[in-house]
């Protein structure tokens, strides 16, 4: 179980960062973005860590109060679930 959720851990977060940089690049070339719900999906599926670090990195959504405060709740939440499963 506990490959498992490592596996998932490095995949869903992997997957979180690359889906927030490339809608940072979306909005620079002015093309279709990636919805907030999808990001905010990603997070709370366990990917909060890879989208709270591409959103500081490449600088994505940081004025946006419901990131800047939901993103970090959701790395919380993250925590606590990954702990629980890795119990």
């Amino acid at each position: 179980m506990i490959d498992l959720v490592t596996v998932w851990f490095i995949v869903i977060n992997l997957i979180g960062y690359v889906v927030m940089s490339g809608d940072k690049d979306k909005a620079r070339t002015r093309r279709e973005r990636v919805p907030e719900k999808t990001l905010f999906l990603l997070a709370a599926a366990g990917g909060a860590l890879g989208v709270l670090t591409a959103m500081y990195r490449r600088r994505h959504k940081t004025k946006h109060p419901s990131f800047v405060v939901g993103i970090p709740l959701l790395v919380i939440l993250n925590v606590l679930m990954y702990s629980y499963f890795l119990k």
